[in-house]
């Protein structure tokens, strides 16, 4: 999603993107199973998972260990993901009835809270921003500073000013996206057609004479990106940039837009209600989830496609991020349904900026930790520090004011890196916090699993968090006896420290700083460090018990 991010930060239609994304190089390629290499051995920021692997678990047994992947819908029968999915032993297929009687009918490999009974299913959804202004709206639209208020209502009037004011400036930049992609593909056939080829190579650009005012700024900007790559893969990235934004005019940023009703059907002010949805764990789009669950337990010894972190992981599919914000009541069912059925690690490759009930989400959160479970969820893609501005899901617990409450120790932040050893090692989109963001991992052109049996490399911390969501499943394969906290504390412990500062982009400009400063562990997970530990903590408490 790099050439879309470039596009959000075009001044003007056509204009040259003033900031770039790419890490590092563009057009530079990482190895292959780059994140499961090593530094060292290799020459990339990996985790050395395959060096642990050859010399820390040859001969050792394994347990298998439940993850549970909160996503936006998994392809069960993809050839690197149908021998590791999860499957309710008490349930029977197909036949219509709760056989475990758990309150979720047919649920093989996990459950959908965002689909009907009737077997219909939420694709596109708003942003949660549009859902609060919606219930504000009636209240405080003609409100003034002066009108009189309570201090409660003082304060949701400023929340509501907020929401405005940032819903106003997504909606421009979404137009404004839109606008600029539209009329980029517009120009371009036009162009084509006078070259009178399909497939023009940068020697064919170069050779075109740009005719009016508007040519020659579409030619100046696509050049350097051909450059990169090749005229089909930047066009496929300028269609994906019209459909991304069209898809946010359309029904992230519409106020009028609300597809809950009629495709879930439960009462959704009732944030208590448990048993909704479907069976349906892949839904109508499957390309997040599937290469979540890749990177955290693809087959490894099946000579196909790419290796997971884990070796031996079963992955619950929980269908609960549509296309759009996901909605707390779901998230919070999400984590209930994956603790009460056995998952011990949950990936949550999701978040945004506002909460509509936090204190839902934050109950089902003690919940987990309660059971044992280790939560692990991904920073974010703003390029924010989380210190300032708030990504939800997180591990604190708040109050009806907001006024902190306590912190879920099970949790760890993750954000994401690259492969490279210097001052690009942070991925430029990431978020960061010296309090807010645990570890980092890989997360930088990760190749994995996708709907159909296909691979893709796609960026983000939603692909940092399955690296260590595998991390956790790992150690909890090899030593099932640590609890939750404690394998956390054996990730945090082993990071692979990062003593150069690295690049990160603040109030829309760049600085050095050092990885300590925007982590609290300051350094990237390494699976070898980790079992190394974990073995080390193993045989300290086997001496102490005797």
């Amino acid at each position: 999603m790099n050439f879309i991010k470039r596009l959000l930060y075009t001044a003007a239609v056509f204009a040259l993107p003033l900031t770039s994304f790419a890490q590092g190089s563009p057009d530079e390629k990482p190895k292959e199973n780059w994140q499961n290499l090593d530094l060292v051995k290799d020459g990339v920021f990996g985790i050395s998972t395959e060096k642990a692997y050859t010399e820390l678990l040859k001969n050792k047994s394994s347990k298998p260990v439940v993850v549970a992947v909160i996503d936006g819908g998994i392809d069960e029968n993809h050839e690197d993901l149908k021998q590791v999915m999860w499957v309710n032993a008490k349930e029977i297929p197909a036949n219509g009835i709760d056989d475990d009687k758990n309150g979720y009918i047919d649920d093989i490999h996990g459950w959908n809270f965002i689909g009907s009974a009737k077997g219909t299913n939420v694709h596109h959804d708003n942003m949660e921003v549009v859902r609060l202004i919606n219930k504000l709206q009636p209240k405080y639209a003609a409100a003034l500073n002066s009108t009189p208020f309570t201090e409660a209502e003082r304060k949701e009037f400023q929340l509501y000013k907020k929401l405005v004011t940032d819903y106003m400036a997504k909606l421009q930049q979404a137009q404004m996206g839109l606008q600029n992609t539209t009329m980029i593909l517009k120009y371009l056939d036009e162009i084509l057609v006078k070259m009178n080829k399909t497939d023009p190579t940068i020697d064919d650009f170069n050779a075109y004479k740009p005719e009016g005012d508007i040519e020659p700024q579409v030619v100046k900007f696509l050049k350097p990106e051909i450059k990169k790559t090749s005229y089909k893969e930047f066009r496929q990235e300028l269609e994906d940039g019209k459909k991304h934004y069209d898809t946010q005019v359309k029904y992230h940023l519409n106020l009028e837009f609300d597809p809950r009703k009629d495709s879930v059907g439960d009462n959704y002010a009732d944030s208590s209600e448990r048993y909704y949805g479907n069976n349906d764990i892949t839904g109508p789009d499957a390309e997040h989830g599937s290469h979540v669950a890749g990177i955290i337990g693809a087959v490894r010894t099946n000579n196909t496609g790419i290796k997971g972190v884990a070796g031996n992981v079963k992955i619950m599919a929980i269908r609960t991020v549509p296309d759009g914000d996901e909605r707390d009541k779901d998230v919070a069912n999400s984590i209930r349904y994956a603790v009460d059925n056995g998952a011990k690690i949950i990936n949550m490759s999701f978040g945004k900026g506002y909460s509509w009930d936090k204190k839902v989400v934050d109950e089902a959160v003690k919940y987990a930790v309660s059971k044992d479970v280790l939560l692990v969820h991904a920073a974010g893609n703003e390029a924010k520090n989380t210190e300032k501005e708030d990504n939800v899901p997180n591990r604190f617990y708040v109050d009806s004011t907001g006024v902190t409450m306590g912190t879920a120790e099970g949790w760890i932040e993750v954000g994401a890196s690259s492969w490279k050893n210097d001052e690009d090692l942070v991925a430029s989109f990431s978020n960061y916090g010296g309090k807010t963001v645990d570890v980092f991992a890989p997360g930088v052109k990760i190749n994995s699993t996708m709907p159909d049996s296909k691979y893709k490399e796609n960026d983000g911390t939603s692909m940092a968090s399955p690296v260590v969501a595998g991390l956790a499943a790992l150690i909890r394969s090899y030593y099932p006896q640590f609890t939750a906290v404690q394998v956390k504390e054996i990730i945090m412990n082993s990071v692979t420290k990062v003593e150069q500062k690295v690049k990160i982009r603040e109030e829309g400009t760049s600085k050095k700083v050092a990885l300590s400063e925007i982590s609290v562990s300051g350094g990237v997970v390494n699976a070898y460090n980790a079992l190394l530990l974990a073995e080390k903590t193993n045989s300290t408490a086997a001496v102490k018990s005797k």
